[in-house]
């Protein structure tokens, strides 16, 4: 793959080059960073074990989520919950830009407890919000999370989460956080946890689950918002991610994971973490041109 030449920069490149850079600090642990910017790029349908939240510096994204198709320009937040499933798409021809963190359930948990009264989840109801506070919060604490300010990044990201609980957040209690999850569903999702390698097919998990086939994938999209087969790639990018960070070659986690080959994980990869696995494993910044997206 060919490295693009444009020149980026935060408030928009002068060419369209694609860049995108994933990566970790311990100054936020449980809490990952992306900051790209991207043209003709599109995420799958997937959903994060973790919230999504971020700010869009330029241009606009599209996603779907939720039943509907929604807009972040400049200066929005976004707000996705942990397992809820969504897709990611420029929403204008010159694209869009953004600063990202993927804070655990555990770290929001933590800090929805010290601010917020009552029990559950938090969630946020909105899945795009003009808060320009918070937006300045999250933009700053991104910008030295980078710059590995530490004290910076961790005071900041903090405020920028909190201001969003106190402003935007709900509570789901715990017995309604996964509505529309039948035994057959459920039963279904442990199967292809313990079979990422050999999955079954379609007829064989809805009779190991008895259930009929179309009747299990209707009640597998309301429960999870995807199809068996995307779930599945989901669970493997996920286990594909443990493994690198682990350091183990491309080539090795995607035999591991299930995949047919190392191409096989980079399509699927890069459609749901943004980089591919070459450029999360070593925190780079990942750059191409735009005759060159994939």
């Amino acid at each position: 793959m060919r490295t693009g030449t444009g020149t980026e920069t935060e408030t928009g490149p002068r060419t369209e080059l694609e860049a995108a850079r994933f990566w970790r600090t311990p100054a936020l642990p449980g809490v990952d960073l992306l900051r790209a910017r991207y043209v003709t790029h599109r995420f799958t349908r997937h959903a994060h074990d973790a919230y999504a939240i971020g700010v869009i510096v330029s241009g606009v994204e599209e996603f779907d989520y939720r039943g509907a198709r929604h807009r972040a320009g400049a200066g929005s937040v976004v707000l996705v919950d942990p397992d809820q499933a969504h897709t990611g798409h420029a929403g204008e021809p010159g694209g869009w830009t953004y600063r990202m963190l993927y804070p655990s359930v555990e770290v929001i948990g933590e800090i929805a407890a010290e601010l917020l009264a009552g029990r559950g989840t938090p969630c946020f109801p909105e899945a795009v919000v003009s808060s320009p506070h918070s937006a300045a919060l999250l933009g700053a604490a991104h910008d030295a999370a980078e710059r590995g300010d530490n004290l910076a990044s961790s005071t900041l990201a903090r405020a920028a989460f909190g201001t969003l609980l106190r402003q935007h957040a709900a509570r789901v209690p715990p017995e309604t956080r996964l509505p529309g999850d039948p035994r057959a569903v459920r039963l279904a999702r442990e199967i292809l946890h313990d079979r990422l390698v050999d999955p079954p097919t379609l007829e064989d998990l809805a009779l190991a689950v008895r259930a009929k086939p179309f009747a299990l994938i209707r009640a597998f999209k309301a429960a999870t918002g995807l199809p068996p087969h995307a779930y599945l790639n989901t669970l493997r990018v996920r286990q594909a991610r443990g493994l690198l960070d682990s350091g183990l070659p491309a080539a090795q986690v995607a035999a591991d994971v299930g995949f047919t080959d190392q191409a096989h994980l980079t399509r699927h990869f890069k459609r749901i973490v943004g980089v591919p696995p070459a450029a999360y494993q070593r925190a780079g910044t990942y750059k191409t041109g735009p005759e060159n997206h994939t």
